[in-house]
């Protein structure tokens, strides 16, 4: 068997090669991305990553030299901040079928879901998308994090994406040599049937996707084609940040959060790495008159030389040309504008929120670090509804997650309940940074001692809590036995002690 297995590779090998190679995943005929989306993503990842190319520059001698750059880590600080505002471990996510809702926490749950998405949804803001694929693995449903650089649309559509390209990379030693293979697993439907192929490239090179080569060359379970019946939606979700694309306006990806902010980063970077040298060459420096530092030394020969003699280490210079009352050391050193840079730095910042649409203050520079500010925030700031804004994808992606999830488990004989609904599926985002507890209370205790609302809906808004849940808690509440008013108090407002409470609240 094995030898005909071989002989099949050998026509299909054959076969593949016919239809050519890729250099670059965007050559692939289905791939509906442009090669200057995927560049564009490549370069917010640079960013994203801090990885600039050093500083080159030409010393006294004429000679070439280079240097690390020095730089704030803008594009990660800022994603991160934001990241953070929107999704915590504390997010909850709720289905109304109690059989469902304990299925989806237990799968959620064994995955990490709330600390992996949380890590994850930094990427997303960083780099415009992220994709979530639940998997079954043999055993339980697990959910996979696609990041965009390995996630391609295969369809043009600017509202949602139906039908993807997932690439997966590995390296494998062959001998002395590296060899590159590049999975594509391509998600496509046919009618209401979603078909998954998979292809495999072959290369020399990490730069050039390569050759198609059989599956079995490094995956040997793995299956050219799989049809899934049953599916409502594609087996994946894709979230992708809020706004337009306005870098090509017909691309279904979306755009990191900083992608119109790069110019400000390189400014503000430029500026950092400007004060870092000042700070370095702002170092004590003195010019030395030449006779102060030629030494007289015999050689072998018995002949004399003359050299110079001083510290090198030290910041120390030859004064040259001088006469001969010049002989007095020289203070060159020059005051650093710390100042003017810091000044500088704050101003790119406040330029760099308003690009993000964030609150201004929420990034400052002291002269050493950037640091983020910690506020509370009203529903009124920049920051409230641009979080607003992501907050609502978030959540429309997590239901598709629900959905996806329990399709999947169904399709695999590991889960026989009903599949949720939109409706039916409820995601809870705390916003507890965003709210003054204190303010919040006050005012739905105005809203209710006006009338304008009950106090059962009241004690939803405060707490967030059920409807039902709310009930029960005023139940208890107009249960409790008051404190004993003074006659006094009696006399003045004409409460009985016999008066039913309940009125009261």
């Amino acid at each position: 068997m094995r030898i005909i297995e071989i002989i099949k590779n050998l026509f299909k090998r054959s076969k593949w090669q016919m239809q050519g190679s890729l250099i670059n995943l965007t050559d692939h005929p289905k791939i509906a991305v442009t090669s200057e989306e995927y560049n564009r993503i490549q370069s917010n990842l640079t960013y994203y990553q801090s990885k600039f190319d050093d500083v080159k520059y030409i010393n006294t001698d004429g000679e070439q030299q280079t240097r690390k750059y020095n730089h704030l880590p803008l594009a990660r600080t800022a994603c991160k901040k934001i990241a953070s505002l929107v999704y915590n471990e504390q997010a909850e996510i709720t289905v109304e079928n109690e059989q469902t809702n304990e299925f989806i926490h237990s799968i959620l749950n064994n995955d990490k879901f709330n600390k992996n998405f949380e890590r994850y949804l930094e990427s997303c803001l960083a780099l415009g998308g992220l994709a979530m694929r639940p998997y079954f693995d043999g055993k339980t449903i697990k959910i996979a994090f696609i990041q965009a650089p390995v996630f391609l649309p295969l369809e043009s559509n600017t509202q949602d994406i139906s039908s993807s390209a997932i690439v997966t990379k590995t390296i494998k030693s062959e001998g002395k040599e590296n060899k590159y293979y590049t999975l594509i697993e391509f998600h496509e439907w046919n009618g209401e049937d979603l078909e998954i192929t998979n292809e495999l490239y072959k290369s020399n090179s990490s730069s050039v996707v390569g050759t198609r080569v059989p599956l079995t060359e490094l995956y040997e379970d793995l299956t050219e084609s799989v049809t899934i019946k049953g599916l409502s939606r594609p087996l994946f979700t894709y979230l992708k940040t809020a706004g337009m694309n306005n870098k090509d306006i017909n691309s279904p990806l979306g755009l990191s959060i900083f992608d119109n902010a790069k110019t400000t980063i390189d400014f503000i970077n430029r500026t950092y790495d400007e004060f870092m040298w000042e700070i370095k060459m702002g170092q004590r420096r003195v010019a030395v008159p030449d006779n102060l530092t030629e030494v007289t030394f015999q050689n072998e020969n018995g002949g004399f030389v003359k050299k110079r003699r001083f510290e090198v280490e030290q910041n120390v210079f030859v004064q040259v040309g001088g006469g001969i009352d010049d002989n007095k050391i020289v203070d060159l050193t020059t005051p650093i504008r710390a100042e003017d840079y810091i000044k500088a730095i704050n101003k790119g910042l406040s330029i760099f929120e308003m690009q993000l649409g964030v609150s201004a203050g929420m990034f400052t520079f002291d002269g050493k670090s950037m640091k983020t500010a910690t506020e509370v925030v009203s529903e009124n700031s920049d920051t409230y509804q641009m979080r607003n804004s992501i907050v609502s994808l978030v959540e429309i992606s997590l239901k598709e997650l629900v959905i996806s999830i329990c399709e999947l488990a169904k399709a695999n004989g590991i889960y026989n309940g009903e599949i949720p609904t939109f409706e039916e599926i409820s995601i809870n985002l705390d916003d507890g940074i965003f709210t003054d507890r204190n303010a919040e209370l006050t005012y739905w205790i105005k809203a209710v001692a006006s009338g304008l609302v009950s106090k059962r809906f009241a004690i939803t808004k405060i707490l967030n809590v059920t409807d039902v849940e709310a009930s029960e808690m005023l139940t208890e509440i107009n249960a409790e036995v008051e404190p004993q008013l003074e006659q006094q108090d009696i006399d003045i407002y004409g409460i009985n002690e016999n008066e039913d409470n309940r009125k009261r609240w």
